[in-house]
């Protein structure tokens, strides 16, 4: 099976074109490879390969003032595919839809990203908007 690790330019070309204000979290759903995916035939493991994505990418989106909002453990599949499973949990912060697109451009980034590739054998990345905390599911309260 063929897995999700990066997204098309029509959807690309959706999220630049709703340029709304103010902060876009990005849910990050990932599975690894056990043995990353490097072009060259380097050895490392997906979970060093994504490190090395993480080291080389983290001073990039710091910069633009990025942050991570929430970050959790995939414990347990409760609806969906029972063979789905994520090794990273994440939800990250950007001021705006233009400082992600920013850090897409930026030449460290780009480096960056040969590592996650190499990493990441699935992923879900989905755009959230931020609502306010509350106590109902629909978020009336």
């Amino acid at each position: 099976m063929t897995g999700f690790t990066i997204f098309t330019r029509e959807t690309f070309a959706a999220f630049r074109a709703d340029n709304r204000p103010g902060p876009v979290h990005m849910l990050n759903l990932i599975r690894l490879h056990a043995e990353a995916r490097y072009p060259d035939g380097r050895r490392a493991t997906g979970a060093d390969a994504y490190a090395s994505y993480s080291r080389i990418s983290a001073p990039v989106f710091a910069r633009l003032g990025g942050r991570i909002a929430w970050r959790g453990r995939f414990e347990l599949g409760m609806i969906g595919p029972e063979e789905e499973r994520w090794d990273i949990c994440f939800i990250a912060e950007y001021p705006s839809s233009d400082t992600f697109a920013e850090m897409l451009r930026d030449p460290t980034y780009r480096e960056a990203m040969a590592h996650r590739i190499a990493a990441v054998a699935d992923s879900r990345l989905i755009r959230l908007g931020v609502l306010p905390s509350g106590t109902s599911f629909d978020g009336s309260a």
